[in-house]
């Protein structure tokens, strides 16, 4: 008679706390948007994440909130504190303090989820795509503006000019398509990206600089430090 066979012991199912449910909930729904879009509720959104409609709304209340929690995680927790630094080091060239939080940037948000939110987002006129731009212009574009004014030796303004704060969307709006160009459609594209980003701000500096009249320039080489 042939042996019994002996079953190996279930492994039981690690149970996991609510803090790693949760940031696991998030990261299936950042998926799920960057894939999805907006559209449907809860409950398609429970589905899609393989829980029930309660326990999701055990941790997030309502949709709106569990989009907030993805924007948080995805856009705002990508923000390098020490971007706000660079940006205000007035001790280095406006150009260079540019060209190496451009590069540094662009790798942080260069990937395919982050850009499909942003895009899906902003069709859907989903308050995540507002907040987003809100916090580009204040943080990024705003900066951008004071420090170049400061580095021509113009007067400061606040908040800077519709004209000045124009040009300054363009700078961004320029670099951020090369990656929807490269990343979304899958385009060719000059694989340099410091290149890029340098072609780039020669444009702007030179547009800015028409703006003020031609003798308004910057410096190109960092303040040597006593």
């Amino acid at each position: 008679m042939a042996a019994a066979r002996t079953r190996s012991p279930a492994v039981p199912r690690k149970r996991q706390s609510p803090e790693a449910r949760r940031e696991e909930f998030i990261r299936k729904a950042a998926e799920f948007f960057a894939e999805e879009g907006f559209a449907g509720g809860t409950r398609e959104l429970a589905a899609k994440l393989g829980v029930t409609q309660p326990l999701l709304y055990r941790y997030f209340p309502s949709k709106e909130e569990l989009i907030q929690a993805v924007y948080r995680r995805v856009y705002l927790d990508r923000w390098n504190p020490e971007w706000d630094a660079l940006l205000a080091d007035r001790s280095r060239p406006i150009r260079e303090r540019l060209q190496k939080f451009y590069e540094a940037y662009t790798d942080a948000i260069f990937d395919r989820e982050w850009l499909r939110i942003y895009l899906a987002s902003g069709l859907a006129g989903a308050e995540i795509n507002r907040w987003y731009v809100s916090v580009v212009e204040t943080r990024i574009l705003t900066r951008i503006v004071a420090e170049f004014r400061n580095e021509a030796g113009l007067p400061a303004q606040e908040p800077p000019a519709p004209g000045e704060l124009e040009l300054a969307w363009i700078l961004q709006g320029g670099i951020f398509y090369y990656g929807v160009r490269k990343y979304i459609f899958d385009s060719p594209v000059q694989e340099d990206k410091a290149r890029v980003i340098s072609n780039a701000l020669d444009i702007f500096f030179e547009g800015i600089a028409k703006v003020f009249g031609a003798k308004t320039k910057v410096r190109t080489r960092a303040v040597r430090r006593a």
